[in-house]
């Protein structure tokens, strides 16, 4: 009755035994432990698959299919009653950091949609080593993009970036390299429509409204929370003269450009390809 002997004995996910034979997980998921596993069916699967140029599971390069897998599972027992809206930590690793596991995304809204991809069909199916959950979805590791746009506390950026006039952010933070970025809430964005009264964001020029999100973004770099020091200058990728400054006395804020500070609320979404970390207040640089 471990994780691995319940999905032996079922159907629907036999591709997922296939697929931890060939990354080598089934004896992992076959020992004592107490792994939550969300286990993509064979649908999903095939799915998979048609988006990527590989035939088979078994085509799939190891390594790749060994994190994509380590991306459905957690070290503690959840089971659907533990699961709230918020971060938890896989046992996958992206290329930006090897210390900091992927995030994950839960969004228990409406029933339980994982990273803003997959959706919890059949949950608490008891291991002796855990809980399986059975989701309609593969995966993938997650991009900053990913997490942003799984998270709706995120929505007001996501629209931001993807705006008229401004660069393909998506195609940009979707990819390779490390990007460490300073994510406001949509708090932040409705403070700064105050703060810009009367026009409020809407006044923004496209040009300006670029400058800003750049402002927001380091790279190549992925700076984890630890790592932060008092007085510590940020670089952005807008200029380098452009610069802001971590404070850490009485709790972890920046201080832009025009002396404005902002609270870091949230830190260390470890995405694939780089780190968030998210703010109560839009940085501004000098426009």
């Amino acid at each position: 009755n471990s994780i691995t002997g319940l999905a032996l004995k079922t159907k629907e996910l036999s591709f997922l035994v296939q697929a931890l034979q060939r990354a080598e997980l089934a004896t992992t998921l076959q020992a004592s432990g107490t792994y939550t596993v969300f286990a993509p069916t064979n649908a999903a699967f095939d799915a998979f698959l048609k988006t990527t140029t590989y035939a088979t599971i078994n085509d799939v390069p190891k390594e790749a299919l060994t994190q994509i897998l380590l991306n459905h599972v957690i070290s503690t027992k959840l089971m659907a009653s533990d699961l709230n809206s918020g971060y938890i930590k896989t046992l996958a690793t992206g290329t930006a950091s090897s210390t900091n596991p992927l995030s994950m995304y839960v969004n228990t809204s409406a029933g339980v949609k994982l990273n803003g991809v997959s959706t919890v069909q059949t949950p608490n199916i008891m291991a002796s080593n855990g809980v399986i959950h059975i989701v309609d979805k593969v995966i993938g590791l997650p991009t900053v993009v990913t997490h942003a746009v799984a998270n709706p506390n995120f929505s007001s950026l996501v629209g931001a970036l993807t705006s008229k006039d401004q660069p393909d952010f998506v195609s940009i933070l979707s990819g390779t390299g490390a990007f460490t970025v300073f994510a406001p809430t949509n708090a932040a964005f409705t403070a700064l429509n105050t703060e810009l009264a009367p026009e409020g964001t809407a006044g923004v020029s496209a040009e300006n409204l670029t400058k800003v999100l750049l402002y927001h973004v380091v790279s190549p770099a992925n700076v984890l929370a630890a790592t932060l020091t008092e007085g510590q200058v940020v670089t952005p990728i807008l200029d380098p003269a452009q610069t802001f400054t971590i404070k850490l006395a009485g709790g972890a804020r920046i201080t832009d450009a025009n002396d404005r500070t902002s609270n870091i609320v949230l830190t260390d979404v470890q995405c694939s390809n780089g780190v968030i970390h998210a703010l109560d207040k839009v940085l501004l640089p000098i426009l």
